[in-house]
């Protein structure tokens, strides 16, 4: 088992005790809830007649069935409009603090936890929603639970799980131009697989990741479920305390300098130990595009849909399935696949570097005739900031439309969703069937900048061409 990591000093530091099961039961330092897994946690609370013990260590958010077009209220879907009641009904009993829409905070709970610097190293956090291994690039333990273990933190503050092993996966070199930190991570989950992170701590480092900001670094960990493991981390650095140091519940004063002495002391320790190292060439990663309907069918935008025979034999049905369900044949070139939605947003992509990014492609340019291209800002501080630079003239100059702030068609619990056998251009996490919306629509993943190419191109193409 791995040995002086960050990930094992986390973990001893958060452990309460073993239970009979042989388990670990683990204190959770911050609960993230939003409006779709905690409805029914909170009604199990109350069968039971217990109540929220720290309600001051759960912060919630509404993002999963918000409109992006117009969040008036009452909302359009009564069963949305429902939904939010009854967080907002549940925070107000418990008195937990609530981002709701118009707040100045609102957003994917991916995206504010971060940005209000509640997400901070050596953290436990726990929310009902998979892709909480986003946190992990903050050098915390962040794990995604179901909605009975939403209920067991909200009761206890813990959770009862399993020890993970931990394998290093370093990235080494400088990335080429039009490669992002959404391509280093499709790129490792189609080497390593969808279910070879299973059982895992994926410690992420190496010189490419001592380069990258705290917004790519969070791509990256948002991810790592994505390739089987149950979580993701960076070891905390310079660069996160830099970004960390403003925020609104950062440590102030005196309490800064402890608190990034300890930081400090809960990297991995240099000799550490660990159950598996993996090591990636950056100049290997081309920008990347999914194939088929798992994130780890991916391969390079100049690449060709890969034949049975180039693949491993144990994922040939899957491959056999994803060609029928995609309408792409062995041996195909990706580039030139004709696009009919472009999305550029959700918890992966829909921060203030992202858009930026994009908006480098969209500048001067126009969304070819017949595509749907549209961009949603991951908060209500992410969409005022890139008003404030003007991001948001340049997408609708180029025939974007402009959103407001939530998560969207990344998995479409909302009125943004893919009509029939659409496909779309997406810089999301998922590309499963029916994941966007139509039970027949189609998602090719790939960074923001790949998305604005396919608007622009109308048609998959290389970002490198407008770069």
């Amino acid at each position: 088992m791995s040995k002086g990591t960050l990930f094992d000093k986390v973990w001893d530091i958060h452990t309460v005790g073993t239970l009979p099961s042989g388990l670990t039961q683990l204190f959770i330092g911050l609960h993230l809830i939003h409006e779709v897994t905690s409805p029914q946690a909170f009604a199990m609370l109350k069968d039971r007649g217990l109540k929220v013990l720290f309600p001051q260590r759960t912060v919630a958010t509404v993002d999963h069935i918000v409109p992006t077009d117009n969040q008036a209220r009452p909302f359009m879907d009564t069963m949305a409009e429902e939904m939010i009641q009854s967080l907002e009904k549940s925070c107000q009993e418990n008195k937990i603090t609530f981002h709701n829409i118009g707040s100045g905070n609102q957003g994917i709970v991916h995206v504010i936890a971060p940005e209000l610097g509640l997400t901070q190293p050596g953290m436990t956090i726990a929310c009902g929603d998979s892709h909480t291994s986003s946190h992990g690039a903050f050098g915390a333990i962040a794990f995604g639970i179901g909605t009975s273990q939403v209920r067991d933190v909200l009761a206890s503050q813990t959770l009862a799980l399993s020890k993970l092993k931990v394998r290093k996966i370093e990235v080494n070199g400088q990335l080429k131009p039009g490669v992002y930190a959404k391509d280093v991570i499709l790129h490792i989950i189609r080497t390593l697989g969808v279910k070879g992170g299973v059982g895992y701590a994926y410690e992420f480092a190496g010189t490419t990741f001592a380069k990258m900001n705290m917004e790519e670094r969070m791509t990256v960990c948002n991810m790592a479920i994505e390739g089987g493991a149950r979580c993701g981390y960076v070891n905390p650095d310079e660069i996160t305390y830099e970004y960390l140091k403003t925020r609104d519940f950062a440590p102030q004063g005196e309490n800064w300098s402890k608190a990034v002495v300890w930081w400090e002391s809960l990297r991995s320790d240099v000799d550490a130990e660990y159950d598996d190292i993996v090591v990636f060439n950056a100049q290997d990663i081309p920008p990347t595009v999914t194939w088929g309907i798992t994130p780890g069918q991916g391969i390079g935008v100049t690449e060709k849909v890969p034949t049975p025979e180039q693949l491993a034999e144990e994922d040939r049905f899957v491959a056999e399935e994803a060609y029928n369900y995609m309408d792409l044949h062995p041996g195909q070139p990706i580039q030139g696949t004709k696009i009919d939605v472009c999305f550029i947003g959700s918890c992966t992509n829909g921060r203030i570097s992202d858009l930026r990014e994009a908006a480098k492609i969209a500048q001067g340019r126009q969304v070819a005739a017949g595509v749907k291209a549209f961009v949603v800002p991951g908060s209500e501080r992410v969409k005022k900031e890139a008003e404030a630079e003007g991001l948001d003239k340049i997408f609708i100059q180029a025939g974007f439309e402009w959103r407001e702030p939530g998560c969207s068609m990344c998995l479409a619990m909302n009125p943004d969703k893919l009509q029939g056998r659409q496909i779309s251009a997406s810089s999301s996490n998922r590309n499963f069937k029916g994941r966007q919306g139509s039970a027949s629509g189609r998602t090719l993943l790939m960074s923001p900048a790949m998305v604005a190419t396919a608007a622009i191109k109308g048609e998959v193409a290389d970002v490198r061409e407008l770069i």
